[in-house]
């Protein structure tokens, strides 16, 4: 017995040094396999990460190449991508009160519509300086040299017929909203030195916004080529005004303050939508310093256009509600007491007020980021005298 286990003692030994062995083989060989993996994984993470690096370092070089194509456009400027742009609000120079009492205000009074079956409408395309604030210089596209552009008054029925005269360095066109006609056929651009006539029948009332349409349409809307057509109802159809106005919403975007050379567009911010200024009718708060005007019991329609390019407007007058309000300029049918209602980007709202008592009413957008930076006028009732702000 003790023979026979001293000669099992060796074998077992043996066969577990072999199994040992063979095991560390295995695991020796595997080793080296996941060595090997590993290395192919970090040799293609490696490829990947330069990939994606050489990629997004092409994305960058041609956003900035296209920011900088586009700031070169003229009347274009803007900061480098991924830069932010400082604000210009409010910026206003020393006599900036003294400027704003003598600064000529856009006329918001809606003249009569034209008489016959043609309304003649001739639009001359140019880009010049004009003012957006007090002392505040601005290189704008422009519809007949302003911003917005003249107010078009026409009759449901009437046909409008438009002529475009391109004296700008570049290539414009005009969109009419009011206008039911092929886009490509009438919207098309017109080069620089050259003229081109559509028409189209005014078959819907209400008020429309026009606005260049050529590409890209946020800068020329951002520069100032944009305006108000109201289209009148059959007669009688409406209740009866004592007094009508033309307001256009729209914001501006620097790529400097304007002060000492004007300022031109920043495209930055007009992507971010975080605007410099914010006006009616292309001059903040012109219509403090020079206030409509309204006698106590006179119904006053007011036609509000939001030029944008992107900001909506919330129509609201201080004091009182809109007695009336045809929104969205749907002409069929109105709301009745509306405390503030909305006009969206590229649309047009249709508002009555009666106000008995004499006294100064703001007339705003009830988003005050925009009245901060300049959305506000005064509807003066009554000729009082003074001013207030809001």
């Amino acid at each position: 017995m003790a023979y026979q286990a001293s000669q099992r003692v060796p074998a077992v030994a043996h066969d577990s040094h072999e199994t040992r062995g063979a095991l560390l083989g295995v695991v020796a060989v595997l080793l080296g396999v996941a060595v090997g993996v590993l290395a192919l994984v970090a040799v293609w993470m490696g490829d990947s990460a330069h990939n994606a690096s050489r990629d997004a370092q092409a994305a960058a070089a041609q956003a900035r190449a296209a920011h900088s194509s586009m700031a070169g456009m003229p009347g274009m400027s803007g900061s480098a991508a991924g830069v932010e742009t400082p604000s210009f609000a409010n910026t206003a120079p020393a006599n900036a009160d003294a400027l704003a009492a003598a600064h000529r205000a856009y006329p918001a009074e809606l003249a009569p519509a034209a008489p016959g079956a043609v309304v003649a409408v001739h639009l001359g395309i140019t880009h010049n300086v004009i003012q957006i604030a007090p002392g505040i210089k601005y290189d704008a596209w422009t519809f007949d040299g302003t911003a917005p552009g003249p107010v078009i008054h026409a009759r449901v029925g009437q046909t409008v017929r438009v002529t475009l005269t391109n004296r700008a360095p570049m290539a414009h066109s005009v969109d009419f909203h009011a206008a039911r006609i092929a886009p490509n056929v009438a919207f098309r651009d017109v080069d620089p030195g050259k003229s081109f006539t559509f028409s189209f029948v005014a078959t819907t009332p209400g008020v429309f916004m026009y606005h260049c349409g050529t590409k890209p349409v946020l800068a020329h809307i951002a520069n100032g080529m944009y305006g108000a057509i109201v289209v009148d109802p059959p007669a009688g159809t409406l209740p009866h005004a004592d007094r009508q106005y033309v307001l256009v919403a729209s914001e501006w975007y620097l790529g400097s303050d304007g002060l000492k050379q004007p300022a031109a567009l920043d495209m930055s911010k007009a992507h971010e939508m975080a605007p410099d200024w914010v006006t009616w009718n292309g001059y903040a708060a012109q219509y403090v310093k020079h206030p409509l005007a309204a006698l106590p019991g006179d119904t006053v329609r007011f036609w509000v256009v939001d030029a944008g390019p992107s900001l909506n407007t919330d129509f609201h007058i201080v004091g009182t509600l809109l007695n009336r309000a045809w929104l969205n300029a749907d002409m069929t049918q109105y709301q009745r007491n509306v405390q503030t209602a909305l006009v969206p980007a590229g649309g047009g709202g249709v508002f009555d007020v009666k106000i008995d008592q004499p006294g100064l009413y703001p007339v705003v957008s009830h988003s005050f980021a925009s009245v901060d930076e300049g959305q506000v006028g005064l509807l003066n009732v009554g000729g009082v005298a003074g001013t207030m702000s809001h």
